[in-house]
């Protein structure tokens, strides 16, 4: 499928290729997807940014799309997808970037701003908040946490269970998946799951799509993880540790101009409540702290109208 006014090409960085999706002409705006995205999750951006006057940029992660796809688990950590973003900045001939992330690309936008002020001038996050690196080491903690329960970021850490699961059907996992973390979704209605449960097969199939994805926009996602695997993203869940070893006295405040946006119906910022709360004692300079009433995990496409007003704002402040 393509985007109008939207092309792709793959660029070198931190020893890797990337696929970019770009847009316009101007100062540079990274745009940085979570699991299990692609690029595409940034489709209803390119066009009012490119407008506003900014060169827009959206990558497929390392392990997605047409992204490359490192064997090694460890190849996933966050200082080396770190490392791929900083690197797209001169790689697409610029000294400096803004960078916003969505999911994962959240915590990865966060980290290019806290370990990176001279290449990242302000930075957004949309539905994970920033918090500072954990006193504690994070996979013990999480399963002290959760012991007893199903959690999935204890159910990916397993190579290749997750990954079997999701790719038995891609399409409809896909869309068992997406639906289920939309705003449409009560999530206290769920079905209850034992520590040893799967992912998937327990939740309901969606019959009809919710208004912000299409059969296409579906079929799309599909097709990408067709062409790939699922164990690149999964991967992504299994470095905590590996990345809390890494970053050990990493600072604890972003200085730049930053926003943050989230859905009231997102059940990550229903488990990151405290983060949230505590996130201006931390992030400095927050300009746009702003919930969107009634959506869910997916921001920016299930109130791309509303996340383009506040990205919009935000970046006018910043080059005002």
């Amino acid at each position: 499928m393509s985007w109008p006014g939207v092309t792709q090409r793959r660029v070198g960085t931190n020893g890797i290729h990337l696929n970019i999706a770009e847009a316009g002409e101007g100062p540079l705006v990274l745009l940085l997807h979570g699991f299990p995205e692609s690029w595409y999750s940034w489709r209803h951006q390119f066009a009012p940014l490119a407008e506003a006057g900014y060169h827009v940029v959206a990558p497929d992660m390392r392990g997605y799309g047409k992204s490359d796809k490192p064997e090694e688990i460890t190849d996933y950590n966050q200082v080396e997808v770190v490392n791929d973003i900083i690197g797209l900045i001169p790689a697409l001939g610029y000294d400096e970037a803004i960078v916003i992330g969505h999911d994962w690309g959240a915590p990865t936008a966060w980290a290019c701003a806290l370990f990176h002020p001279d290449k990242v001038r302000a930075v957004g996050g949309l539905s994970v908040p920033f918090m500072p690196r954990s006193p504690v080491q994070p996979m013990p903690l999480m399963r002290e946490m959760f012991k007893g329960q199903f959690f999935y970021q204890l159910y990916f850490q397993e190579p290749g269970v997750a990954e079997a699961e999701f790719e038995a059907d891609l399409k409809t996992s896909l869309r068992k998946f997406l639906c289920m973390a939309g705003g449409e979704t009560d999530l206290s209605a769920l079905p209850e799951k034992a520590e040893d449960d799967d992912l998937l097969s327990s939740l309901p199939y969606p019959e009809q799509l919710p208004p912000w994805l299409s059969e296409a926009d579906l079929e799309f996602y599909a097709n990408e993880f067709s062409n790939s695997t699922m164990r690149g993203p999964i991967n992504y869940y299994r470095n905590h540790d590996l990345t809390w070893e890494m970053t050990e006295g990493a600072p604890t405040e972003i200085l730049q101009p930053a926003m943050f946006l989230a859905g009231t119906n997102d059940g990550v910022v229903m488990m990151a409540a405290e983060a949230i709360k505590a996130m201006p004692h931390f992030v400095k300079d927050l300009r746009i702290n702003h919930m969107i009433e009634g959506i869910g995990h997916w921001t920016q496409q299930e109130a791309p109208d509303e996340v383009n007003n506040q990205i919009l704002a935000f970046l006018k402040d910043v080059d005002s």
